[in-house]
């Protein structure tokens, strides 16, 4: 008995998790599950829409009723298989797994459903689900991708946090001189400094909706600095990761590199 469960874990450890695919990719149950993320995405999605949720509510609560049916069953099967890893063995183990980051992922897409029923139509709560989209990033090539990624933000990390910095201060300040020249004449937009923020994050992201401008000559003029720093703004992190990312590209060629030059070699 305790040969076949063990024989049944690593069964499932082989076929769950991506890391234990010697041969690269996804197996085949992975990739069944990563059609049906995209499928139940679609649902998510199409069930927002009044109309159609109206014209046919049975069929939306039968595919969603399928969906978590499935995913509940990958998931304890995921914590079941998660004993294959020594650091998740035993009960401790089992409940670390559980917190962790993709366990967590897991078992929000399905606990809505559980916890309403069905009943309950929150755009806010199905959003959740499309989080298991980023599962797919940790398979086959788009794991590199990813890794490569989460690397470039991980090692620029304190120039992206100066740079947000920065951006936080010129918004603030953009927004106490506006405060100060447009108060009067537009207090519903200006009347206080966390009002004009808004108008502040609308220009120096140069997304200008329109909505809210100023009209005052002070108050044009320092917003056109407003609007030319912007620019700059949004450069700054950009190119930040960018040259990151690159970089991050070019590690990650040269050591795919030097591994096949080892296998060559040997």
């Amino acid at each position: 008995m305790r040969g076949y469960t063990f024989t049944l874990r690593e069964f499932l450890y082989r076929n769950l998790e991506p890391a234990a695919q010697a041969e690269g990719g996804l197996s085949h149950f992975n990739r069944v599950i990563v059609w049906l993320i995209i499928f139940a995405s679609v649902v998510a999605i199409l069930e927002t829409e009044d109309t159609l949720r109206g014209a046919m509510p049975g069929v939306f609560w039968i595919a969603e009723f399928f969906i978590v049916m499935v995913f509940s069953i990958e998931y304890l099967a995921r914590v079941y298989a998660a004993g294959e890893q020594p650091r998740y063995s035993g009960v401790r183990g089992r409940l670390r797994y559980m917190l962790s980051w993709w366990a967590i992922v897991d078992l929000l897409a399905i606990l809505p459903f559980i916890l309403t029923g069905g009943t309950y139509n929150s755009f806010i709560i199905r959003l959740l689900k499309l989080l298991r989209l980023l599962r797919v990033a940790r398979v086959g090539r788009f794991s590199q991708a990813w890794v490569s990624l989460s690397d470039a933000i991980y090692g620029r990390r304190f120039e992206l946090a100066l740079s947000g910095t920065v951006a936080f201060l010129i918004m603030l300040i953009s927004s106490a001189f506006l405060y100060v020249f447009e108060a009067d004449t537009q207090p519903e937009a200006f009347g206080s400094i966390p009002r004009a923020f808004w108008w502040s994050v609308a220009t120096l992201t140069t997304v200008g909706y329109g909505d809210v401008t100023p009209v005052t000559v002070l108050g044009r003029i320092f917003a056109g600095f407003t609007a030319v720093a912007g620019i700059g703004l949004i450069a700054m992190p950009t190119g930040i990761l960018a040259a990151a990312f690159s970089e991050a590209m070019r590690k990650r060629n040269e050591l795919a590199k030097n591994e096949n030059d080892v296998k060559e070699d040997s």
